[in-house]
């Protein structure tokens, strides 16, 4: 069992986050898989903290397994919807979480449309003098921390289902597909990854693949986030693919286009979007993900989605539930189980 001390009181950003921290993370998850795979699934870890999910924009795996994930560890949980709010009546953003603070609550896990609104809630708490933890479920175009460790612990643990560890994807390819401009998963995923030490390869249309990142890389293909970090940018799907180890597909957010960035559905899915074919690219034991939800027949073909030989969707939403789990338990009481 891992006995590492966690000192991060807020989970914001995956940007400065440490090796040992994503260690922690994986090793947690690991003992709370095994939690989840016992008949009796609670632990009495959080009993008697408040959890606040605080979703302003629509979700169903994020607010569905952080709900799961606080009563796995007997905390109590309020779920807060914006429809049905005081927000309806004109009550700003930090006064709602300001309510949720005299209820006692003593983590927010906070998934907005705009970013910066968890940081910005995780700051007013802190100047308040308040000891309650905010946790990143989503925002904006920024970061998605929870969904980008889940995809980490689910890669690891393919590779070695007893010790998930993060050095497990050093030199690892890895090919990130699909609509990396709107993607919070993927800026958070290109953190995480390319601390694991794996090569980590973009690939979409030119008018989905952000400008930000291309500035990052060199004449040769190589990222200078840093110095360390392996970033490759594609706009031919082959490129990306060869010898893939992992390929992970992005939904189109269409809701979040305020441009013509494609000539039609059908022509991104022929030239972007992951089928078999496509596959014969990889290595022969490639694996698939996808964060969802799917847009079947657009980014992947549906039945690759649904054959367990190559897809790992469903174990990405099944490791969710673990992964925050760690997640709360780690800035709920500070140490690893």
């Amino acid at each position: 069992m891992p006995t590492t001390t966690w000192n991060r009181h807020h989970i914001l950003s995956l940007a400065d986050f440490t090796p040992t921290e994503y260690n922690a993370i994986l090793q947690t998850t690991a003992s709370f898989q095994e939690v989840l795979s016992r008949r009796t699934k609670k632990v009495p870890t959080l009993q008697g903290q408040v959890v606040a999910n605080l979703f302003f924009e629509p979700s169903t795996r994020t607010r569905s397994s952080f709900e799961l994930a606080a009563k796995r560890l007997s905390a109590d949980t309020l779920n807060f919807a914006s429809a049905t709010s005081s927000m309806t009546k004109g009550e700003t953003i930090l006064d709602t979480a300001k309510t949720y603070l005299a209820m006692g609550c003593d983590i927010m896990v906070i998934r907005h449309t705009c970013a910066g609104v968890p940081n910005a809630i995780a700051t007013e708490m802190d100047r308040l003098g308040e000891r309650v933890s905010v946790l990143n479920a989503g925002d904006g175009q920024h970061e998605h921390p929870s969904q980008a460790l889940l995809d980490l612990f689910t890669i690891c643990s393919i590779i070695d289902p007893v010790n998930p560890r993060l050095e497990l994807l050093k030199d690892k390819k890895i090919a990130i597909v699909g609509d990396i401009l709107h993607s919070r998963v993927a800026r958070s995923n290109i953190w995480s990854l390319t601390a694991s030490g794996a090569e980590l390869h973009l690939a979409a249309p030119p008018t989905l693949l952000p400008k930000l990142f291309a500035d990052y890389v060199n004449d040769s293909g190589v990222s200078e986030l840093n110095g360390k970090r392996k970033l490759f940018i594609h706009w031919r799907l082959e490129d990306a693919l060869r010898d893939a180890d992992f390929v992970m597909t992005l939904r189109l957010q269409k809701e979040r286009m305020t441009a013509h960035l494609l000539p039609s559905l059908r022509e991104y899915h022929q030239m972007f979007g992951i089928t078999r074919a496509k596959l014969d690219w990889c290595k022969p034991n490639v694996k698939v993900l996808h964060p969802g939800p799917v847009n079947r027949g657009v980014e992947i073909s549906s039945d690759l989605m649904d054959d367990p030989e190559f897809s790992l969707i469903q174990s990405q939403v099944t490791s969710g539930v673990a992964v925050r789990m760690a997640l709360l338990y780690l800035i709920g009481s500070g140490k690893a189980v």
